[in-house]
């Protein structure tokens, strides 16, 4: 990538905000500068050419117009840090107590991502540099993470700790989700032992079980949905068992309904004891009553 010029004109087109050192004036039609609560500094606004190039080139003023990650303001994260940084889009890069850069990135809401950084890894989140993206499609943020990111490679040789591939420690990936059991080999499959055994194994061997209408990716009716956001929400580890399928789970609904004398569905089971429907969940979940059951 080529070098940028940072030096501006007196109009300087741009799509971003700079956390900067300078002076404010009210008069700047669109493009602000923004200061921290503490320490109270004031920040000048930039004015706008208005008559700026056709949307297509647009693109290039984004990145001509980021502050380079060298210039750019150390802001120390704190436990009380909430309120402290913009919650727009843009670009961020965390530093350790020692100063030295772990990663880069990019985001829609920076002070939710710095302060989840915070809490996750308060022994490498300790100061942060940001800048706002103006209008912020993903070419505009990707093209601004490449470019602090870049001017820290050339500096030290290096790629942030964060940044490196096949790293989790700062981008969770989401976990593949279970796949839902199922009873028996197919429907045209001789059993030989009946259903309601295989329901009481299932349940007694596992220790949260839930007969749901749908699978756990796609529930097929509102309160399975809910079933199954309550027990991710919870990070409960639980089998699921899709009561719609007739191809591998046939006759079930009607032979659980006997066996746990519950005529609807979704039923939830822990260590092999029905603890009811959504309702029940639900009415648990928002009393604080699942973590005891859980855990």
């Amino acid at each position: 990538m080529a070098a940028l010029n940072l030096s501006s004109p007196t109009h300087t087109p741009s799509s971003l905000r700079v956390l900067s050192n300078f002076s404010h004036s009210r008069n700047a039609p669109a493009l602000s500068f923004y200061s921290l609560p503490n320490p109270v500094v004031h920040f000048r606004s930039t004015s706008l050419n208005h008559r700026s190039p056709a949307k297509h080139r647009r693109f290039g003023l984004v990145v001509s117009a980021l502050k380079k990650l060298s210039e750019t303001e150390s802001v120390t994260v704190s436990s009380d840090s909430d309120g402290k940084f913009p919650s727009d889009a843009g670009v961020y890069a965390i530093y350790d107590s020692s100063g030295d850069l772990q990663f880069v990135g990019i985001t829609r809401n920076l002070a939710s991502s710095v302060i989840a950084h915070k809490n996750s890894l308060p022994e490498l989140c300790c100061s942060v540099k940001v800048a706002v993206v103006e209008d912020p499609d993903k070419t505009a943020l990707t093209e601004a993470w490449k470019t602090w990111l870049q001017e820290h490679i050339s500096a030290t040789g290096k790629v942030p700790p964060g940044n490196e591939s096949g790293n989790s420690t700062w981008v969770k990936r989401a976990p593949r989700k279970k796949s839902d059991l199922r009873l028996t080999p197919g429907r045209h499959v001789q059993l030989t032992v009946p259903l309601d055994d295989l329901i009481d194994r299932l349940v007694k061997e596992n220790k949260v079980v839930a007969f749901i209408k749908g699978s756990r990716s796609a529930p097929m009716c509102g309160f399975s949905q809910r079933v199954v956001s309550i027990l991710e929400t919870q990070g409960v580890d639980y089998e699921s068992v899709d009561v719609l399928d007739e191809e591998y789970n046939n006759g079930l609904r009607e032979t659980l309904k006997r066996y746990s004398n519950w005529p609807t569905f979704p039923q939830i089971f822990v260590n092999g004891e029905l603890v009811g429907g959504c309702d029940i969940l639900t009415s648990m979940y928002e009393k604080g009553e699942l973590a005891d059951l859980f855990k």
